[in-house]
């Protein structure tokens, strides 16, 4: 009898035992789970360390960003995640400030001056090429003439 409830004692303190413990994951399990998370974003990339996640890269935008987050967060083991990535800048198309009606008017002014080009440089309209100093005088009064605003001579005289 007393091998009995020795025996009964013993099966619960080991029951008892290996429910309170839970089975503690490592970090090359964690690593996995997280990188097969984030291969989802190339440009990204993750590191587990003491169940701490750490993800760095770029992302394309912060919604994009917010889920990886979330989805690191939701891998059980993952203590805490450590962002150090950032998001794109967005590309901004640039307009030419110069109206194309008014660099048909200056092309059309400097017609006569095969070695001018009419070309729109940082939003700027400019002239480029290779001119003689009377040519230079006449392609500026011409321009000038067309009250087009600001234009910038590049050309070089010779």
């Amino acid at each position: 009898m007393k091998k009995t409830i020795v025996m009964t004692a013993l099966a619960l303190a080991v029951s008892f035992a290996s429910i309170s413990c839970k089975k503690k994951i490592s970090d090359a399990e964690l690593q996995t789970q997280a990188t097969t998370v984030v291969t989802s974003n190339p440009n990204a990339s993750v590191e587990v360390n003491d169940g701490q996640a750490h993800l760095s890269g770029v992302f394309a935008d912060q919604e994009s960003k917010d889920a990886m987050i979330a989805s690191l967060k939701a891998i059980p083991g993952i203590k805490e995640v450590h962002d150090m990535s950032t998001v794109e800048a967005p590309v901004i198309e640039t307009v030419s400030a110069v109206d194309p009606e008014v660099q048909q008017k200056v092309t059309d002014a400097v017609k006569d001056f095969p070695s001018v080009k009419v070309e729109v440089v940082n939003g700027e309209l400019t002239l480029t090429g290779n001119v003689s100093k009377e040519q230079a005088r006449k392609i500026k009064m011409s321009v000038d003439a067309l009250k087009v605003g600001k234009v910038n001579y590049n050309y070089t005289v010779k």
